[in-house]
């Protein structure tokens, strides 16, 4: 049966610490959502289980005669997309050589897909959000770490191992940080969310007095990315120091992708992201300082529309075009 207008799906979002679960209706939207606590440690058949139950609670949402027709899902890679497979990603130590799609499909009785976190949310964006109308476009995904997922001439580029887009493992500066991937000075290191949280206690302990000029003296242990982000906004000018770099991290990253693969629009998405123009003012500032003049007048970078929707719908997208193949 094609995937035309009277399906209806589900899209998950399979994260470290929750699952994000939205029932779509046959217009692409999201007409109700379910979380709950991933719990990768208690394994593969279980959280199959849990998200079969959600599942049966987002069905009671359906009209009367319907029924959810397939079901696309997404996880932190890496993911081995063809076989249904989740590989070893570092979140999910319980879920590593787990076969979540095929269980998931067996358990539901009803098609399913499996894609790595940051293709499904590209996907997302591309069709329902700020990509619409796009011929090609990079998604750059900036939270615990730093991703890409390319989309050219409509469709996803994977490279010949799956791998392409892994931007944040670039260099940014050869003699800094170690990064966890064993290289120093990777973009990661100046951007992610954890790194910024660094970067700032690392800054605010040679110069207190800035770190505490809006904000209220804070335990290390609780100062995040996110938080980092906040203080920015609401005028910390040690925090701005930090999320300019950032910035000009991501500035640097954009315009090494734009020389690379001659593609001009980039979607900025992920938790470190919704510090908006403070990240993204920078970013487009720095960016045409490290490519071709020609290159940097046409290189756009904008804010994600969907946000934490992104993957959803992306899942969505991606289930119904499962449905084609049926």
């Amino acid at each position: 049966m094609p995937p035309t207008a009277q399906h209806w799906v589900i899209g998950v979002d399979l994260g470290g610490t929750k699952i994000a679960l939205g029932l779509i209706d046959p217009q692409d939207r999201i007409v109700t959502q379910q979380r709950i606590a991933t719990a990768a440690e208690e394994g593969p058949v279980t959280t199959v289980a849990r998200i079969a139950v959600a599942v049966e609670v987002l069905s009671r949402h359906l009209p009367a005669g319907a029924s959810v027709d397939a079901l696309g899902i997404c996880t932190p890679g890496p993911v081995n997309h063809v076989t249904g497979m989740l590989i070893d990603p570092p979140n999910l130590p319980g879920l590593h050589n787990a076969p979540l799609r095929d269980t998931l499909s067996a358990r539901l009785g009803i098609p399913v897909c499996l894609e790595h976190d940051a293709k499904a949310a590209a996907l997302g964006e591309f069709h329902y959000g700020a990509g619409r109308g796009e011929r090609s476009m990079v998604y750059i995904v900036v939270g615990t770490g730093v991703g890409s997922a390319i989309i050219l001439d409509g469709h996803l580029y994977r490279g010949a191992h799956n791998s392409a887009g892994e931007i944040g493992h670039t260099m940014f500066d050869p003699d800094g940080d170690l990064c966890a991937c064993g290289s120093r000075g990777c973009v990661e290191t100046h951007l992610a969310g954890p790194w910024l949280a660094r970067r700032y206690k690392r800054a605010r302990r040679c110069e207190p007095a800035l770190g505490r000029a809006v904000s209220a003296p804070e335990g290390d242990t609780t100062i995040t990315g996110e938080g980092v982000a906040r203080r920015a906004q609401n005028g910390d000018k040690l925090a701005q120091q930090v999320m300019t770099g950032a910035g000009k991290a991501l500035g640097v990253a954009v315009a090494t992708m734009a020389m690379v693969l001659d593609v001009d629009f980039y979607v900025i998405g992920g938790s470190v992201s919704k510090a908006g123009e403070l990240l993204l003012a920078p970013a487009r500032e720095t960016m045409p300082h490290h490519c071709y003049k020609s290159v940097g007048r046409r290189v756009r970078i904008v804010a994600s529309e969907l946000g934490d929707d992104g993957p959803i719908l992306g899942c969505g997208w991606l289930a119904r075009q499962r449905l084609a193949q049926t």
